[in-house]
């Protein structure tokens, strides 16, 4: 398995509507995928969700590890 990283999404300024990818995608890729679409819906008003934004990212990455969670406060930290 690669390696995966936590990233926090933030689209909007409403911290609310932040969510968290875990994953083995880079940043680059995850932006490359993202930022179309939130500068799509700023200028012309095509909305979109959270899960719309992973959905197509699961899309363009099939096979890499796309985990997401719009609760932070759901993920648990395990300490072994």
């Amino acid at each position: 398995m690669k390696k995966v990283s936590p990233f926090v999404v933030n689209t909007t300024a409403y911290e609310e509507e932040n969510f968290v990818l875990i994953t083995d995608l880079t940043e680059k890729q995850i932006v490359a995928i993202i930022e179309p679409l939130v500068l799509m819906e700023r200028s012309n008003g095509n909305e979109y969700n959270n899960d719309d934004l992973v959905n197509r990212l699961c899309m363009a990455y099939p096979n890499n590890y796309i985990e997401h969670y719009s609760d932070v406060d759901s993920i648990t930290k395990i300490t072994i």
